[in-house]
């Protein structure tokens, strides 16, 4: 389907608005044609014969000719910008609703900032060639064909030399709307690149501060800048140099007709009203064609973003809802991992390798081992983040990908070493997962999280806008937000991926008492730093290479003196290393 056609489907809707401003397009160029017209009768007939009578009618007949146009002018403009920006807000609403769909590897895969760029910079063009453009097109069409036919009623011989230009300018504008559409299209990549890097130094910018990387973050930012410069400027030569060449075209055209015409009227085969009207007419001609001209290098420019917009909505979902997909509200018996392997790529080889085990409810299965070796990878197949690349996960017998994604969803909850939280209000983030919640389980999930003292102690309490990423709060309180968050969730299955990782010692401690409420009657899969925390775990899987490589209990796998028991000895020496190293 072209891009216009894709359009359409967006503007059909507001088909009645859009032949009302048409409408009224019409009648500004029919208002046009007549002020052109009208100085054929003004001169013959009122100058030429002194007709004091007419002449005190002139001005009124041309004030009412520009108050029409002026009303018809504001309503085409009002009409056509509500469709534009109608149209505009619903592109950016499905554009927005697809990427929210698409599967986390597209994520990865994609800067954020150019995502950002997308929903912003290129919707906005074609907001521009709805409200601004569009108008301006049908008001210059409907012109061109007014005024043309003007010329040919009067005089067709001198007509016909001046549309004799027209397939020229044509010729031209095809030219270089391609060459704009290009370049746009240049230009748009590289505004997307300069918010990914502008989104880049602001999100780490206590980093930039930390290690004195400003002077590199402005030689980084003014790359990008000045090719954005480049760019831009490469735009405004072909973008300039089009209408100049129009109206030099019109000028030979314009040339030919005032001698031939003028010497009609030396000779007496014209009446001077009759000349000039037909000059007026062709002034008048001459200034839609070159706006013509640019109007449509802004369209070029226009479908360069819809180009962008629709490569975007034209990636389909790497995950999503098979046919015949079940619902499942409950977690009743086991989840089953049988012969799981799993690549992202195959430049980077199998993360995970042969996965085979069982996890009954109400278990507490934690998986331990080196960083790398696809500890993570693993659980985040569990909510179809990503789907094996081998074998498959079952949860009560059933395919994960027979499992209605949002089915999925409402019976896992994530805590995560990386607590996300968003710039508001602390009750809305707790009650993320469940926006229909009441206060009081919200309160009740902040206290099993050891949450709600700190909260209260904010003069707004559960009110206290946290800023962005949760910024005005401690690496521990925004571990017990996000605790307190999956709490109110209430999932049958718990996923805990290095939760208290990144917390010192006091507040691990606080975390870990939140952790073992939010543990209590759930099937848990922890992946822990701390083997302390796992010791009563009811299966511990030791992972090295993207395998396992043993699994047992805590008692067991320390007596076969293999992985884990090293793991321990090397943890338990470190840690009273470090005790031993506070204490002098």
């Amino acid at each position: 389907m072209s891009l216009y056609k894709r359009l359409f489907v967006y503007v059909k809707p507001y088909w009645v608005r859009i032949a009302i401003g048409t409408a009224f397009a019409l009648t500004v160029s029919a208002t046009t044609g007549a002020t052109a017209w009208a100085v054929k009768p003004a001169l013959d007939n009122i100058f030429l014969n002194k007709d004091a009578a007419k002449l005190a009618l002139l001005p009124i007949g041309i004030l009412a000719l520009f108050a029409i146009q002026g009303v018809s002018r504001y309503a085409q403009n009002y009409l056509m910008k509500y469709v534009a920006l109608k149209v505009v807000m619903e592109v950016r609403r499905d554009l927005f609703s697809h990427m929210q769909r698409l599967s986390l590897s597209f994520f990865h895969k994609t800067p954020i900032g150019s995502l950002m760029s997308r929903i912003t910079n290129d919707t906005k063009e074609l907001s521009q060639v709805a409200a601004d453009i569009i108008p301006e097109l049908l008001r210059q069409i409907f012109t061109l064909f007014g005024l043309v036919g003007v010329l040919f009623y009067q005089d067709w011989q001198l007509a016909c030399i001046a549309v004799f230009v027209l397939p020229f300018v044509g010729l031209l504008m095809n030219t270089f709307g391609k060459k704009i559409k290009k370049i746009s299209k240049k230009s748009l990549e590289n505004t997307a690149s300069l918010t990914s890097v502008l989104q880049e130094s602001f999100s780490g910018i206590k980093i930039v501060k930390a290690f004195g990387m400003e002077p590199h973050e402005n030689r980084k930012f003014q790359k990008v800048n000045k090719r954005n410069f480049d760019i831009s400027m490469k735009s405004v030569r072909v973008n300039e140099i089009s209408s100049p060449l129009m109206e030099f075209i019109g000028a030979l055209a314009g040339a030919a007709i005032l001698w031939y015409g003028g010497f009609q009227v030396i000779n007496g085969t014209k009446t001077p009203g009759t000349f000039f009207s037909f000059l007026a007419a062709l002034a008048m001609l001459y200034d839609p064609i070159r706006k013509l001209s640019k109007t449509n290098n802004d369209i070029q420019k226009a479908m360069a973003g819809a180009e962008r917009v629709f490569e975007i909505m034209d990636i389909k979902p790497a995950i999503k809802d098979v046919h015949g997909a079940v619902t499942k509200d409950r977690f009743e018996s086991e989840i089953v991992f049988n012969n799981v392997s799993f690549l992202y790529n195959e430049a980077d080889g199998m993360i995970l390798k042969d996965i085979d085990f069982r996890v009954q409810k109400g278990q507490m299965i934690a998986l331990v081992g080196p960083s790398g070796v696809g500890k993570s990878t693993l659980v985040d197949l569990i909510p179809r983040f990503y789907e094996p690349t081998i074998g498959s996960i079952t949860i009560d017998g059933i395919d994960t990908r027979q499992i209605k994604l949002t089915s999925l969803c409402s019976l896992i909850g994530i805590v995560t070493q990386e607590t996300f939280l968003f710039n508001d209000t602390i009750r809305d983030n707790i009650a993320y997962g469940r926006v229909d919640a009441t206060e009081e389980e919200i309160i009740e999930a902040a206290k099993a999280a050891f949450a709600h003292d700190f909260v209260s102690n904010f003069p707004m309490g559960y009110n206290t806008v946290i800023g962005e990423r949760g910024v005005r709060l401690s690496g521990g309180e925004k571990q017990r937000i996000s605790i307190a968050r999956a709490l109110l969730k209430n999932p049958d299955i718990l996923i805990l991926d290095e939760a208290t990782s990144a917390l010192d010692s006091e507040s691990e401690k606080m975390v870990q008492k939140a952790l073992e409420n939010l543990m209590q009657q759930r099937t848990t899969l922890v992946i822990a730093h701390r083997l302390s925390t796992i010791v009563h775990a009811d299966l511990i899987l030791v992972f090295e290479g993207g395998k396992i490589v043993e699994m047992g209990k805590h008692d067991e796998l320390l007596a076969k003196k293999a992985v884990y028991s090293k793991l321990h000895r090397i943890q338990f020496r470190t840690d009273k290393e470090f005790e031993k190293g506070i204490v002098h």
